[in-house]
């Protein structure tokens, strides 16, 4: 009898697996959810704020951009003029009261950082309150998340002005962000895939460089920001709802009772011609919104549109390129606190282009307590003697911080002087004049620095 062989049926059973698999269709690997793309991704303090650049993302939308807003905190320290809640509970609605104004504009991808509402003129406190480093990872995630082309925030630096620290923390913020969600090593455990079904700590985003970010300021004045970048009138027309950008933004303001429903009841009652007048000629927007130009890594001109020279496609990580530490005398003595704080973050993230007072300047309450923060260097090997003295305006007070000090060798030693400041009069006007404060450091009958701060007394301002 013949014996059959059955190894070759074997083996083409064997193969069989491999051939279906070879013949199957490619699957596609899950890609970005496009719901959250942004065009532009907004980033303030509190809600009511993103009302600085409503009339510009009303325009921006009415181009076929898309909108992203990021809030720092919910303004949970603000006022209250809609009912009796306050503290966490106010916080709770004006987050509805924020979601709703933009939804007005068709804004619907809308994040808060959790960060707590400080009320305070000084950076470095919002950033202690907001938790920096916990707030940094948050608005990094949500850039990958949205990765948008352009990032709107405001200015970081300090201006008479509101000045608010909350304002200029989420500007702070919004600026790292900017450098570091391109980047894979910072906070990689965001960007790397799952290693399991139903991953609970990697999330699977991918870095985004954003390709720009421009800033806008809630300074007074104006001659320090011209030049800087686009501009862009208020009062054009909309194509889609045939209403100037100004219109838009106001209807969109009307959902913060809480902060200005005694203003919001009073433009009810008022005509369009009317209207535009309060808003464009007293202030509130005035007639353009300016921008600064914080950096383009895809070129254009710096007073250009926003999207000049900005295509779909995503561009490689840009590693900020950090200016050389200046170098110190062997003795110095220099402005600390926000000041020297925002010196060097315009050096650490490229930005020594953007505006900032030459000599510093910050608005305060009459009848309060004026604090100059110093960092006094000593490069030498030895111990040496310093002495601070300081020059004043008629009828401001020194407190304390002037005199001899030993200062360490290789040592920077903080220093503070106390001032109080005068009572100013409710029949002075609103604007005062610019009053300067110098500090004036010596060794061994030598000078070795000194340190001038322009100050406007007002009736009322934020604590320092």
């Amino acid at each position: 009898m013949k014996q059959v062989a059955r190894f070759p049926v074997l083996s083409a059973l064997l193969f069989l697996p491999v051939l279906a698999s070879m013949a199957q269709e490619p699957r596609a690997l899950p890609q970005p959810d496009e719901r959250y793309k942004a065009d532009i991704l907004l980033v303030v303090a509190h809600p009511d704020d993103e009302g600085a650049a409503t009339p510009y993302l009303a325009r921006a939308l009415d181009e076929g951009k898309r909108v992203a807003v990021v809030f720092g905190t919910r303004g949970s320290s603000g006022a209250n003029e809609a009912g009796a809640e306050q503290a966490a509970a106010l916080g709770q609605i004006r987050e509805i009261e924020a979601r709703k104004a933009l939804t007005t504009l068709g804004i619907t991808n809308v994040w808060f950082l959790d960060g707590k509402d400080t009320a305070s003129q000084n950076v470095l406190q919002s950033l202690a309150a907001w938790g920096h480093g916990a707030s940094l990872e948050k608005l990094v995630r949500l850039v990958r998340l949205t990765r948008p082309e352009v990032v709107l925030t405001f200015l970081p630096g300090t201006f008479i002005g509101e000045d608010h620290g909350d304002h200029q923390a989420s500007g702070v913020l919004a600026t790292e962000a900017f450098d570091l969600a391109g980047d894979p090593t910072a906070f990689s455990e965001q960007v790397a895939g799952p290693t399991k079904r139903l991953e609970p700590l990697l999330e699977n985003l991918r870095p985004w460089q954003p390709k720009k970010i421009y800033y806008f300021a809630d300074a007074d004045r104006e001659d320090i920001f011209r030049g800087k970048g686009p501009t862009y009138s208020v009062k054009d027309i909309a194509k889609s709802t045939k209403h100037p950008y100004w219109r838009m933004a106001l209807d969109s303001f009307r959902a913060h009772q809480t902060q200005a429903k005694g203003f919001i009841e009073s433009i009810a009652k008022m005509d369009d011609a009317q209207l535009e007048k309060l808003i464009t000629a007293q202030g509130f927007w005035s007639d353009a919104l300016q921008f600064e130009r914080g950096k383009s890594l895809v070129g254009g001109s710096v007073t250009g549109d926003i999207f000049e020279g900005i295509t779909p496609a995503a561009i490689p990580f840009v590693r900020p390129e950090v200016l050389p530490e200046p170098s110190w005398p062997e003795l110095s003595v220099e402005l600390a606190g926000p000041w020297s704080f925002y010196g060097e973050f315009r050096r650490a993230h490229g930005l020594t282009n953007l505006p900032h007072p030459e000599p510093p300047e910050i608005a305060l309450q009459g009848h309060t307590a004026m604090v100059i923060p110093l960092w006094v260097r000593n490069e030498t090997g030895e111990t040496r003697e310093i002495s601070l003295s300081a020059a004043l305006p008629a009828g401001w007070t020194l407190q304390s911080g002037t005199g001899k000090f030993n200062v360490g060798p290789m040592q920077v030693a903080a220093a503070r002087i106390e001032i109080m400041l005068p009572m100013v009069s409710e029949t002075e006007p609103k604007k005062a004049e610019l009053q300067e404060v110098s500090v004036h450091a010596e060794a061994s009958g030598q000078t070795i620095g000194d340190v001038k701060l322009r100050v406007e007394l007002r009736k009322r301002t934020l604590p320092q």
